[in-house]
């Protein structure tokens, strides 16, 4: 058998495998409300080539590709299980009883793994989300709301308030939704139905509500109680702002999608959100930028001591740049955003010591507004109290990323040739680029891509599932940081 024939039986073996799982996977989601995935890589909804991919993916984590042979048994060992609601980490399973599971049965040792869920039901309630604003965000937010909400039940997309454009304002939004220039088209069906204003998206009803202030919305009379409202429209970014959308019926909770002035807490997942208090009805996700650096800027501080340093960003133009030289009250942003790269002005800087109070007053920022619809970098320049190396930098971010709590919120990519349009539809916070990074002594620098739109927006949902209480934990739980 030549060389060539043996890669393609090796191939076909894979994808037969590959096969397999995939109705034990549907069965497990269908029957079970269990979510799997790969070391984070979900597996519901996916093809056999993305189940093969997940697995080639092991190896940035363990070192080596995970054998689909390695993970078929565990599926079918957990179909037989009666398990409660749970995303459950197959790839884990799987390499543990590897390490660990020597003379145990493999049904046995998951047993024990998965004792806390097993023949438990989650008890969990679904929690209504209301959308105010439906932009380039909001529309965004739908999209990930919908998906989760099909894989995990939890929070639920029930409205979005938006102000009236007349003659088919509806249609428009819906095809807005279902067509995005940047993001692609919708995954799945969009059907409208005018006469009640409802946005129908892969069988969620989205009522959509006309209104012009918070203040003139009943959510009761659409079934919607205590809800998550989602301001992301940026009009009201103080408390007595946002306090107007308290005053309608059927809200419990307000989350701004923008930094928040005055004593409004600016969470950044990952980093403080174990700092909501259930008195706390206002809250802020901060900014695009602040989610991209605050969890690379902590694991620094904590590693090697930051005493100061500058933030620059280089971001992709917003819907708030003009895209013809005209009036604007902004400096400069009057310029043609498709045309010039643009100085303007970034609280990010300033807004990390909201979610980090031990970087106050040692972080500077500026941003340039670059002519790309989406995704951005930070470059972080910093000083440190200890003098690093790259090496080292790069293998303790590379770490982080794969390892530590904080995986979900840094990425890590060690690529000459990646550009931005390649981080376009990532869940990263952040994504540190290993060969930009620069050391000498104390001197640090690094380079840090973030999807300013959908990378965001998850880190949103995040707040929102956390503050709603249905943010779903990953199994088996992790008894050592490296412990895989």
């Amino acid at each position: 058998m030549t060389t060539q024939q043996q890669h393609q039986n090796d191939w076909n073996e894979r994808l037969h495998t590959a096969q397999n799982m995939l109705p034990l996977i549907s069965k497990l989601h269908r029957e079970k409300n269990v979510v799997t995935s790969i070391f984070g890589r979900l597996l519901v909804n996916q093809t056999d080539i993305d189940i093969i991919k997940s697995h080639r993916y092991a190896r940035r984590v363990v070192e080596k590709e995970m054998p689909l042979t390695q993970t078929l048994p565990v599926l079918q060992e957990l179909v037989k299980l009666d398990l409660g609601t749970a995303s459950i980490d197959i790839g884990s399973l799987a390499r543990r009883y590897e390490k660990y599971g020597e003379g145990q049965e493999l049904g046995a040792f998951i047993e024990d793994q998965l004792k806390d869920i097993i023949g438990k039901n989650s008890g969990r309630e679904a929690r209504d989300v209301v959308l105010y604003g439906f932009g380039r965000i909001g529309r965004l937010l739908a999209r990930i709301l919908v998906s989760r909400e099909a894989m995990y039940g939890g929070a639920r997309l029930r409205a979005v308030v938006v102000r009236s454009k007349g003659a088919g304002d509806l249609k428009k939004r819906a095809s807005l939704l279902r067509r995005d220039s940047v993001h692609g088209a919708f995954d799945g069906t969009i059907t409208v139905d005018e006469e009640k204003n409802i946005i129908y998206a892969n069988g969620t009803a989205i009522q959509v509500i006309y209104a012009n202030n918070p203040s003139e919305i009943d959510y009761t009379e659409y079934g919607i109680e205590d809800a998550v409202v989602v301001d992301n429209t940026g009009v009201w970014r103080d408390r007595e702002g946002l306090s107007k959308h308290l005053e309608s019926k059927g809200v419990g909770r307000v989350l701004l999608t923008a930094p928040g002035k005055g004593d409004i807490p600016n969470i950044v997942y990952g980093i403080n959100h174990g700092d909501i208090t259930d008195e706390e009805k206002i809250l802020s996700a901060a900014s695009c930028t602040t989610n991209g650096i605050t969890p690379v800027l902590k694991v620094i501080a904590d590693r090697y001591g930051v005493k100061h340093g500058h933030v620059e960003t280089v971001h992709s133009f917003t819907n708030d740049q003009n895209l013809i030289d005209n009036y604007h009250k902004g400096e400069r942003r009057g310029r043609a955003a498709g045309l010039n790269m643009v100085i303007t002005a970034t609280g990010a800087a300033k807004a990390v010591s909201k979610a980090l109070p031990e970087f106050a007053g040692k972080l500077t920022g500026n941003a340039i507004r670059v002519p790309t619809p989406d995704v951005s970098m930070a470059v972080l320049n910093l000083d440190l109290e200890t003098e690093v190396e790259v090496d080292e930098v790069n293998n303790f971010l590379r770490r982080v990323s794969l390892h530590s709590n904080l995986r979900q919120q840094i990425g890590y990519i060690h690529s000459p040739e990646v550009v931005s349009t390649d981080f376009v539809g990532t869940t990263n916070a952040g994504i540190v680029d290993g060969l930009a990074t620069i050391a000498s002594g104390n001197h640090l620098v690094l380079y840090v891509w973030y999807d300013n739109e959908f990378g965001y927006s998850n880190q949103v949902i995040r707040i929102v599932e956390e503050i709603a209480g249905v943010r779903p934990e990953v199994l088996p739980r992790r008894r050592e940081a490296n412990d895989v």
